[in-house]
């Protein structure tokens, strides 16, 4: 059921949110990383850009919000990379949870890093890191989503992939 109470643009404050938290994980992933070699936390920031981009070419080209300021801060930015789709093509593409490797990847990453250093020297800075990034990603991602983001989104009632593998009636499992 279509909602009127959405946002043509987001609250300034929301992306910012969204885009400190997502950097700051990627800052903490880095710091990880680079446990194993500064070389290491170069290629892991080159991946999580390519994440961010990838996002940008495949999603946020056929999005309302191509454009505009969007929840995440990617639809404001979606012009200076890909030309403008289609909001119903966005809606009508399918993902699964194979799609979201890529997004995934940019946690486990330094989580088997973290393991691995904590293997070789035990450290309770790692320790800590590894638990900040683990509830960052998941907690952290979450509560953007459900609380700032996508209650508040107009491409969620044209038709969002993500919010149709996410929802309570999917039967993925």
């Amino acid at each position: 059921m279509p909602k009127s109470n959405y946002y043509n643009d987001y609250p300034i404050g929301i992306p910012i949110f969204a885009i400190i938290l997502s950097y700051f994980t990627y800052m903490v992933g880095a710091y990880i990383i680079a446990g194993l070699g500064f070389i290491f936390a170069i290629i892991y920031l080159f991946y999580c850009f390519g994440v961010e981009m990838l996002i940008v070419l495949r999603s946020c080209k056929d999005c309302f919000y191509y454009g505009k300021i969007c929840g995440f801060g990617k639809g404001w930015v979606a012009p200076w990379f890909c030309k403008k789709g289609n909001p119903e093509r966005f809606a009508s593409r399918k993902i699964t949870f194979i799609d979201l490797i890529p997004d995934f990847l940019v946690v486990i990453f330094p989580m088997v890093a973290g393991i691995i250093l904590l293997i070789i020297n035990f450290s309770f800075v790692i320790l800590a890191l590894m638990i900040i990034l683990f509830f960052m990603f998941f907690a952290g991602t979450a509560i953007i989503r459900l609380n700032l983001v996508c209650k508040f989104c107009k491409q969620r009632d044209i038709g969002c992939p993500a919010e149709k593998l996410f929802s309570k009636n999917n039967n993925f499992f």
